[in-house]
């Protein structure tokens, strides 16, 4: 059986999402097995990349009781197979990249050392 091809994602795409986690400190992005990840010291905040099924995904993490509430909204949102706390987001073209932002932020601030994490504005409420 021959193994379908995964879609590069959209260089566009790509840049604003460095954008958004190069606000953070200590944030470096690399090479994942496939698609791009960034990490802040040994910790993956994002990873996106294009699926089998020719759709593009980002998996970040959340809190543990949000989790169960992205798994239950369904698409674009789900549950990924590995880590506990691990969910994403379909992306296409009509992505709210505000929301898409604070998804990261709040990754961002689970994955980072607090005294990191601190230093992250965040919007009051």
């Amino acid at each position: 059986m021959a193994s379908v091809e995964r879609p590069p994602v959209p260089a566009e795409w790509v840049d604003r999402l460095s954008a958004i986690v190069a606000a953070f400190p200590e944030v470096r992005e690399h090479d994942a097995w496939i698609g791009m990840a960034w990490k802040v010291r040994s910790a993956t905040i994002a990873h996106v990349f294009g699926g089998e099924d020719q759709l593009f995904r980002i998996t970040f993490r959340a809190d543990p009781d949000e989790v169960m509430a992205f798994q239950h909204m369904g698409e674009p949102y789900f549950k990924a197979g590995w880590g506990s706390n691990v969910v994403g987001l379909i992306l296409d073209d009509d992505i709210d990249w505000d929301e898409v932002a604070e998804l990261l932020t709040d990754s961002y601030c689970i994955q980072a050392p607090p005294a990191l994490a601190d230093q992250v504005p965040r919007p009051a409420g």
